[in-house]
């Protein structure tokens, strides 16, 4: 019997809420790779759930800034070489020097799986030291990855220009789910939800003040860097009961916010390419859950609303814009059914279940092509 091959993919996240992360690898392993992801261990982490493949957390002693990265990925290369492995993947930038290390020393096919532009993150490019460290990385290191993927034209062609590599394209689409029937949560009723991380460069700013001018509660689902200064932000403008922060949640926690939410929002600032060129898991996670958005009018969102019609579209992200934006779906009955019947009729093209495919053959292709 041939034995599997051994996949091993590292991430800088907590695997319990990466749901990208968790449908790749339930699709590889359930192809017949013997899969595991490796991610980092903090005080907050839940017990992992159990997955057809495996998980492996890395603890630090270290949880941000320069020296968490130095240390994880210290850790992270012995746990690459330690380990069999017939292939190894790096999840965005900040794995791709220790995962290009391990391929080399065991003289193995490496893959970079890029859902971002890194370098132009706004946390990144708005501070030149941190930027200049980080490209440094990405000018070494993306050049020698021969393999890739990423999540739209737009990032590949940037790939393409910058460092001659031609990556496969595989969307951050969802899993196709049965319609679940909304069931609100308690005391909230019609709320705007925000989920995924609650990082710099993601409007806060604006879209927090913006809720004044709403009847509605503003649920945000998740965390990141940025979320001490949102809390802020909210206690400044007089919002804490109207803004709920519920932390990062698993995805069936998640999914059961989202089914109940009545509008969502993916607003991101102009702040470097990575933003402008993102295809977020959430702009996809809406449409699936049948709720209709106010949405940024970046190139990749556009191209899919053009086609299906999902989302409300805003040019700019100022508080009185997003508050308009959201007041014109609370309000205009028709408008929002029609959105949300488009979301309802979109979801079965825009799934998991149509595009894993296309990942299942790269990485086929991958092992044909290196015997």
């Amino acid at each position: 019997m041939k034995r599997a091959r051994k996949l091993i993919f590292s991430v800088t996240n907590d695997l319990s809420y990466d749901q990208r992360m968790i449908r790749i690898c339930t699709t590889l392993a359930k192809t017949g790779y013997e899969v595991t992801l490796v991610g980092r261990s903090l005080p907050s982490s839940p017990p992992l759930r159990p997955m057809p493949y495996h998980q492996f957390r890395i603890g630090c002693l270290f949880n941000k800034g320069f020296i968490f990265y130095a240390e994880f990925n210290i850790k992270l290369l012995f746990y690459l070489i330690y380990r069999k492995a017939d292939l190894v993947c790096a999840i965005d930038l900040d794995t791709i020097l220790p995962t290009y290390t391990a391929s080399i020393l065991k003289n193995i096919p490496r893959v970079y799986d890029a859902h971002e532009l890194f370098c132009e993150m706004k946390e990144v490019v708005t501070r030149p030291r941190i930027y200049r460290f980080w490209k440094a990385i990405e000018k070494f290191a993306v050049p020698r990855f021969r393999y890739g993927y990423t999540v739209n034209t737009l990032i590949a062609d940037e790939f393409r220009k910058m460092y001659n590599v031609s990556y496969e394209i595989i969307r951050n689409l969802p899993v196709l789910a049965p319609p679940v029937a909304a069931n609100p949560h308690p005391g909230y009723g019609r709320y705007i939800l925000y989920q995924g991380a609650v990082n710099e460069g993601r409007s806060f700013e604006t879209l927090i003040p913006a809720m004044k001018n709403v009847n509605a509660f503003l649920v945000i689902c998740g965390d990141g860097n940025y979320m001490t200064e949102a809390k802020k932000i909210a206690l400044e403008n007089n919002l804490t009961g109207k803004i709920i922060f519920t932390g990062w949640l698993e995805p069936d926690a998640l999914r059961s916010y989202t089914i109940n939410a009545y509008i969502g929002v993916n607003i991101l600032e102009k702040k470097g390419l990575n933003h402008e060129y993102s295809l977020a898991n959430r702009f996809f996670d809406y449409i699936q859950s049948g709720l209709p958005q106010v949405c940024v009018d970046y190139p990749a969102y556009r191209q899919v609303n053009d086609q299906y019609h999902c989302a409300l579209m805003i040019t700019d992200t100022s508080s009185e814009t997003i508050a308009k934006s959201l007041n014109t779906l609370l309000g205009d009955e028709h408008l929002y059914l029609q959105l949300k019947n488009n979301c309802i009729t979109a979801r079965d093209s825009l799934n998991w279940n149509a595009e894993e495919k296309k990942l299942t053959d790269l990485y086929q292709n991958i092992f044909r092509a290196d015997g």
